[in-house]
């Protein structure tokens, strides 16, 4: 029988990976920023960061999902 899996659990996943994303984003646009000529890459890299973090905090804000909850 297979195990069910809770929606709190989920919801933690979800506010972790949010955090992890914001953070590796943030680091990136930093060093793109610090940059005296930033690669195409850098700058689709970071962007590519973004549009994940945000799309991943519109999720949490359909599923009424709250940092301070955790």
């Amino acid at each position: 029988m297979a195990r069910k899996i809770k929606k709190k659990d989920i919801d933690k996943q979800l506010l972790d990976t949010i955090f992890s994303l914001q953070s590796e984003w943030k680091q990136v646009q930093s060093i793109i920023d610090q940059s005296m000529e930033p690669t195409a890459n850098g700058y689709h890299q970071a962007r590519a960061l973004r549009a994940q973090y945000l799309f991943l905090l519109r999720e949490a804000r359909h599923r009424d999902v709250s940092a301070k909850d955790y």
